[in-house]
């Protein structure tokens, strides 16, 4: 998939012509951007998170996602995504939805996008058995595009901040007022289980696919839907490995050669 930024009202583009940074848990994306995936280790080793893991931390990016502005240097707009994504179309769509509605908005006032999901799991546990915690704007922050130069942003979510505040407080996006969010269309974070597609509308099908309670890695969510588009990607990441190994083999192997030769 190649990412080709189409124009749109105040687009929220990088300054400078730099690449869109996209800051994954983890992720595979075969488009040139600038990805920097998060690890929590690499944060602690770099005294930029020293938060002790609580039981309701179903995953190590639980609060170290709201470090993506300060890693951006924060400056222009990045994206964090959770580890459990995958992306079907063109992430210069998600832009376009991002951008200022009606054109001609104050662009500098928008501080994040998200979907604002209205989401209540009814099961208490998820993907391996890790506790399913319910709150208010519960999955907003799965997926958020930020204008990482935003007053508010740079105040709010600093390494001290990010390592001591409250999970309400950064969940909940309680340092933005309202107007400050931008909520962009579902199918940019299509809960699997939750979201559903009409076959009569085109546009309820999803550009990005959220596994977030658990997806067919997980023996106990093999069949769920979409699994197939998963296991096909998955798939075809193995034998784009392999081949890479294969290479790597025979230029080894040439190199030995030409050693030999002189």
């Amino acid at each position: 998939m190649t990412v080709s930024p189409t124009p749109a009202p105040s687009p929220p583009l990088p300054p400078g012509g730099e690449p869109f940074r996209v800051f994954p848990a983890a992720a595979r994306l075969e488009i040139p951007l600038d990805v920097r995936p998060v690890r929590q280790p690499d944060l602690r080793a770099a005294g930029l998170y020293w938060r002790a893991r609580g039981p309701t931390e179903s995953t190590e990016f639980s609060f170290t996602r709201f470090l993506t502005p300060y890693l951006a240097g924060y400056r222009g707009w990045a994206l964090f995504v959770d580890c459990d994504f995958l992306y079907l179309a063109d992430v210069a769509g998600l832009l376009a939805a991002a951008a200022p509605a009606p054109p001609g908005a104050d662009a500098a006032r928008l501080a994040v996008a998200c979907v604002k999901h209205e989401y209540k799991p009814a099961e208490a546990t998820k993907m391996d058995g890790a506790i399913q915690t319910v709150y208010p704007r519960k999955n907003w922050s799965s997926m958020v595009l930020y204008n990482c130069a935003h007053p508010k942003n740079v105040a709010a979510l600093t390494p001290d901040a990010v390592s001591t505040q409250t999970g309400a407080f950064l969940h909940r996006f309680a340092w933005l007022d309202d107007d400050e969010i931008v909520e962009v269309p579902f199918v940019w974070n299509f809960l699997v289980g939750h979201n559903r597609v009409d076959p009569a509308d085109p546009d309820t099908r999803p550009r990005a696919i959220h596994y977030t309670c658990g997806g067919p890695w997980f023996e106990r969510y093999r069949d769920c839907e979409f699994a197939d588009l998963w296991i096909k990607e998955a798939e075809e990441l193995r034998a784009e490995k392999e081949k890479l190994k294969l290479h790597e083999g025979k230029d080894a192997d040439e190199e030995g050669k030409n050693k030999e030769g002189n």
